[in-house]
């Protein structure tokens, strides 16, 4: 049976992972700094991203994720493992991403990618933050990516 301090860690956790998403999808790249400790090591090259630390890669999300015009993250099915103050977890993700108009015009069109996200989370003084991030990928649809390799 889950105890009420693992309970709160969890569901701190859950709500770490709605940040993450909210400020993605938000465009608000500054509010990753609640979500991730500095020197976060993280790892996007499952759909063709880069891998670096949590500032590298905050820059490289302004200027990569410019392209689109909008895109959601669905994270559900979060698995979470709590040991003290760490904690390892799995979350699915279901990204539906506008795809840039072409010079014809017309509606864009939508590309989807199912991944989960693994991550390692550490309790700070200011709450729990993601201490690595990784990609999983599961599959995709309506984007080309044939160079960036499955995981």
């Amino acid at each position: 049976m889950l105890g009420i301090q693992e309970i709160s860690d969890r569901l701190e956790i859950q709500e770490l992972i709605v940040a993450y998403a909210t400020a993605i999808d938000s465009r608000d790249y500054d509010a990753l700094d609640e979500v991730f400790v500095d020197g976060a090591p993280i790892d996007y090259r499952a759909f063709g991203g880069i891998s670096g630390t949590f500032p590298e890669i905050k820059e490289w999300l302004g200027q990569s994720m410019a392209q689109f015009p909008a895109f959601q993250h669905l994270m559900v099915n979060p698995q979470i493992r709590v040991d003290g103050d760490r904690a390892t977890g799995r979350v699915m993700c279901l990204n539906s991403m506008a795809l840039p108009v072409g010079a014809e015009g017309g509606e864009p069109r939508i590309a989807l990618l199912g991944m989960w996200y693994t991550d390692e989370y550490v309790r700070t003084p200011r709450g729990w933050r993601i201490s690595r991030r990784g990609q999983q990928r599961s599959w995709v649809q309506g984007l080309d990516l044939t160079a960036a390799p499955a995981s």
